[in-house]
């Protein structure tokens, strides 16, 4: 047996030898923001700040404008980017807390352990979101090195509503598998994860490497260093963007140094939408309907750009629908890596990044959200919207200065149809006047309630193949 295994590590040795010694990979910078609205950089038309680096960056590449996490809420949205799945079919739900006993299974492949068969170096530095349990940390799940937070950063004794609505225990954080501290000061998170990200940038310059650089930021509570205290018009959370998009440009300035610009895939992307509720200390959806927990596009909607050079062509926008899970699928037909046995839901968009003007292929996308619950489907031009319940922001005035606002719960009674091309703001309701638009919405929601179930309709699918995971892994 350990002769078997010993043989399996030569091999595996050997072949990523021949990998650096062709000099053909990619490497892949994968970064992914916490609760940033698709109005949250300067080239999507943010006020009283610049990100100067993130429009560069867009002005060289692809900017997507209908780009969709796959749910609203930070910790499902992760494991559909990790899995290209999604979280429904896997069985995750919701943002795990300090309490919640449920994580990624192992069963599952993550986009680490998908680059680890082509033999890169896998780190995250950041938010990791999958589960906090050791199983479900990412030294266990394809990532080589990890630093930063095993969940929100508001999940701690010092949030607003302590002792009110939440108990949260010390926030920990960890180096690899180990907790190095408990309620760490916050403002150096920002400047903690692009250094340790430039580091394992220089560590590995000569071989393939995946950086997911997954910040803290600016999710609530919001916190700045002093490079950037003050430096915006927008107050604190101007300044948070502000230096987001300088750590951007730091780690996008030690690729270019090293010489790795020409091999090096970038994304930058969010989780999900703003969490309006929280007014000052929130982001904008540009326009768009609600915010963050709600499946309207003010929650789903999210700003992504992709720089890859000699592929992607300066200055290209991108209106075509597009995934957060259809990362994974991409990254594999990029880097040749085989995907899993097990179905996924993301489709390559390759064609989308290198330019192909006729290229569509994601061609709907069906908005489940909770455990299991079916609330809208789009082809990318219209969406139908199904009855279900939803908290609105807008009913009473958003918290200030890092407190919640009051939410409003509404019950959406009867199904909905919005042009999105002429509506992107879900305002109108055409259903009467798109019958024929809404009937193709309505058989594609159909056939992915047979195969994933619909809790709204009491559907249960039948190719689900982990139902009833949140509550069985211990």
């Amino acid at each position: 047996m350990v002769k078997a295994q010993l043989l399996s590590g030569l091999l595996a040795a050997s072949s990523c030898v021949n990998i650096v010694i062709a000099a053909d990979y990619t490497n892949v910078i994968l970064v992914n923001l916490d609760d940033v609205g698709y109005g949250d950089f300067s080239c999507n038309g943010a006020y009283g700040y610049t990100t100067p680096h993130i429009d560069r960056l867009a002005s060289e590449g692809v900017r997507f404008t209908h780009f969709l996490a796959v749910q609203p809420i930070s910790g499902a949205s992760r494991a559909g980017l990790l899995t290209g799945c999604y979280p429904n079919r896997i069985g995750f739900a919701g943002a795990p807390g300090p309490d919640s006993n449920y994580g990624i299974h192992p069963d599952e492949m993550t986009m680490g352990e998908l680059l680890k068969q082509q033999c890169y170096a896998t780190a995250i530095f950041g938010k990791w979101h999958l589960g906090s349990q050791r199983q479900f940390l990412p030294l266990q799940n394809g990532f080589d090195e990890y630093y930063g937070l095993p969940y929100s950063n508001d999940m701690w004794p010092n949030h607003p509503q302590q002792g009110e609505v939440f108990n949260f225990p010390d926030l920990p954080t960890y180096d690899g598998n180990e907790i190095v501290g408990y309620n760490t000061d916050q403002s150096r998170f920002t400047t903690d994860y692009t250094e340790r990200s430039i580091a394992f940038i220089r560590k590995h310059r000569d071989e393939p490497f995946f950086l997911y650089l997954a910040h803290s930021m600016p999710h609530v509570p919001l916190a700045v260093s002093d490079k950037y205290k003050g430096k915006s018009e927008q107050g604190l959370f101007g300044d948070v963007m502000m230096e987001i998009d300088w750590s951007i440009g730091e780690v996008w300035k030690t690729v270019c140094e090293l010489g790795l610009e020409e091999h090096t895939l970038l994304v930058i992307t969010s989780d999900n939408g703003p969490w309006a509720n929280y007014g000052n200390h929130a982001g904008s959806a540009g326009g768009l309907r609600e915010a963050k927990a709600t499946t309207f596009d003010g929650g789903n909607r999210v700003p992504c750009i992709v720089y890859w050079k000699g592929h992607t062509k300066p200055g290209t926008i991108c209106n075509r629908l597009a995934s957060n899970i259809d990362l994974f699928p991409t990254l594999a037909e990029i880097t040749g890596a085989p995907l899993p046995a097990r179905k996924i839901d993301g489709v390559s968009i390759l064609p989308l990044i290198e330019g192909e003007e006729s290229a569509n292929p994601r061609e709907s996308f069906v908005y489940y959200y909770h455990k299991n619950d079916l609330e809208a489907v789009t082809d990318g031009e219209f969406k139908l919207v199904f009855p279900h319940k939803y908290v609105t922001y807008g009913a009473y005035a958003p918290g200030n200065d890092g407190k919640p606002g009051q939410l409003e719960n509404v019950d959406l009674k009867a199904s909905e149809l919005y042009d999105l091309r002429r509506d992107p703001g879900e305002r109108y309701n055409v259903l009467h006047q798109y019958p024929e638009r809404a009937a193709k919405l309505m058989r594609i929601a159909d056939e992915k309630r047979k195969e994933l179930g619909d809790n709204l309709m009491r559907v249960k699918g039948s190719e689900n193949r982990q139902p009833g995971l949140v509550e069985s892994i211990q």
